[in-house]
């Protein structure tokens, strides 16, 4: 029981910082070094990679080892796609569902992103960037919703894609357009949060493709 446990807190930990983009595509994940950083055995990481294998954000290497799965243009193509199609449900969802305290939970992260760009804590704020998206889903109030949501394993676009991976520098717009969805869905306009995620999602392919 304490193993599935250990194991389950390193997935999670393992699986956060994938989607937000802290462990980017092609990086190696070491049993040793993950066991003595998130302070459980050896085993309890095995059985984490394996579920992370499984669920495709991890790939074996050519000479073996576990790595970050990488990623195509095509995959960012079907990731906006499919993201468009879950997230844009859940905004139609969330204009009739939404409450006051839903709107404030959304600014506080909001908020939270803002003061992690400031403070140049980078890693920070694509955590909030998925916890934002995250609570868009919440808000739905829809399970089945979710559990298709959080099974996709959908990443953030906080990558470039090319010879060589970088972040994006695009902080301040990402949060510009956060808050627009978040006074649309305050204001109950479906078409104006509507347009705004889907503005907000395209840009963020365009800009991984390093088209903008």
């Amino acid at each position: 029981m304490k193993e599935d446990s250990q194991s389950s807190k390193v997935y999670l930990e393992l699986r956060k910082k994938i989607l937000s983009n802290q462990l980017i595509p092609g990086t190696r994940l070491k049993e040793d070094a993950w066991a003595t950083k998130v302070e459980v055995s050896r085993i309890s990481v095995r059985e984490a990679l394996n579920r992370l294998l499984g669920e495709g954000l991890l790939e074996i290497g050519q000479r073996g080892g576990y790595y970050v799965k990488s990623m195509t243009a095509s995959d960012l193509h079907e990731i906006r796609q499919l993201r468009e199609v879950l997230e844009r449900g859940a905004i139609r969802l969330a204009i009739c569902n939404a409450t006051d305290d839903d709107i404030v939970d959304l600014e506080r992260i909001c908020d939270d992103f803002s003061l992690m760009v400031r403070n140049g804590y980078f890693s920070g704020a694509c955590e909030a960037d998925v916890r934002f998206h995250e609570t868009l889903i919440n808000i739905a109030r829809n399970s089945k919703l979710k559990q298709v949501y959080e099974m996709s394993n959908i990443p953030l676009f906080h990558l470039k894609l090319g010879q060589s991976l970088t972040h994006m520098d695009d902080y301040e717009l990402t949060d510009k357009e956060h808050r627009e969805i978040v006074e649309a869905l305050k204001s109950k306009d479906l078409k104006k949060a509507e347009n705004f995620l889907v503005e907000h999602l395209h840009r963020g392919e365009l800009s991984s493709l390093e088209l903008t």
